[in-house]
């Protein structure tokens, strides 16, 4: 994972900026684990290795399609079967009854889905690190975790109906119904591509630079590298994120109306984790300005939606307000 970096001159040591670079560091470490810039990484590896989910083990087992899930088996279970199925994260808790509600509910679709996603079942009273590391707000909340990156999400208790499409959408974007390799009819998984070692290196040394340099020459030899083409976006994020740091937030507040402040504060937000924050900061710029500034802060949204990811729903919601603040 990523060593820790020396502070960097003129780097704000106020309890709120130092908070909010050690954020930073944290997303940056984490990278590897939860932006799909690493697809081949460890958890791929482990899931590759592993046998598909079991439609038959009892509910609750460890490899069903059904999981109770705490600290320990959150990499298993979820971050690392992740990479063979959808996983469908239920956070309930005893006393919460709309959780008892939902619950039933997810089950009962999972035994139906025949292992082409897992339902991954978190009480949250007893892993208290675990819901406030997912950003859990109430309960009973679902969120859907697809190649180690929260994809889709919503909260409380819904209709049979609306759980159902939730689930069907989920799998139609990202496996299409597929079973995971191993898994009876599943297709044969592709070759791996050995080019992406040098970069997987790199990140895991936490040389963002010989990351970005060794996809650029990934994508020199084959432009649309399904993989390369999408990983540098993100690096190249997290390369801006890291140069503006937590100033760029107070800079950009000073300095309302200059767009670079405004981009390079969206940049850190996003390198943060902080996906609607980002959104939000452009669009308002959008909003308030015309011209080649208005321009300027629709590119670079733009170019934040290619990082995210238009898999995640928060991007559609964005995209929506842009042509509402254009049109």
């Amino acid at each position: 994972m990523q060593p820790n970096r020396p502070a960097r001159p003129g780097q704000p040591t106020d309890p709120r900026a130092a908070a909010q670079q050690a954020q930073l560091a944290a997303s940056l470490a984490g990278a590897v684990d939860l932006a799909a810039v690493k697809a081949r990484s460890d958890a791929a590896a482990r899931a590759a290795a592993a046998p598909p989910p079991a439609p038959g083990a009892p509910a609750g087992a460890p490899g069903g399609t059904v999981v109770d899930v705490d600290e320990a088996t959150f990499q298993t279970e979820v971050i690392d079967r992740s990479f063979q199925v959808p996983v469908v994260l239920d956070l309930w808790a005893e006393w919460c009854g709309p959780c008892k509600q939902l619950s039933p509910v997810l089950e009962k679709l999972a035994a139906e889905g025949g292992g082409a996603w897992v339902l991954a079942k978190v009480d949250v009273d007893a892993n208290p690190n675990l819901a406030q590391g997912l950003r859990v707000q109430g309960i009973p909340a679902v969120k859907a975790v697809w190649q180690g990156q929260l994809v889709a999400e919503f909260s409380g208790a819904i209709p049979e109906e609306q759980a159902r499409q939730f689930v069907t959408e989920l799998v139609g974007a990202t496996t299409g119904g597929g079973l995971p390799e191993g898994a009876e009819g599943a297709e044969p998984a592709e070759p791996e591509d050995p080019r992406l070692d040098a970069a997987e290196a790199a990140l895991d040394a936490g040389d963002l630079a010989g990351a970005e340099a060794a996809y650029q020459q990934i994508l020199d030899a084959e432009p649309t590298h399904p993989v390369a083409s999408v990983a540098i976006k993100q690096v190249q994020l997290f390369r801006r994120a890291e140069a503006a740091g937590p100033n760029a937030l107070v800079e950009a507040d000073a300095a309302p109306d200059d767009v670079a402040a405004q981009t390079r504060a969206a940049d850190f937000l996003l390198g943060t984790g902080d996906i609607d924050g980002a959104f939000a900061r452009l669009l308002d710029v959008v909003r308030r300005t015309a011209g080649e500034d208005r321009d300027a802060a629709r590119v670079h949204l733009v170019e934040l939606f290619g990082v995210v990811g238009d898999d995640d729903p928060r991007v559609g919601a964005a995209r929506r307000q842009l042509s509402a603040a254009l049109f």
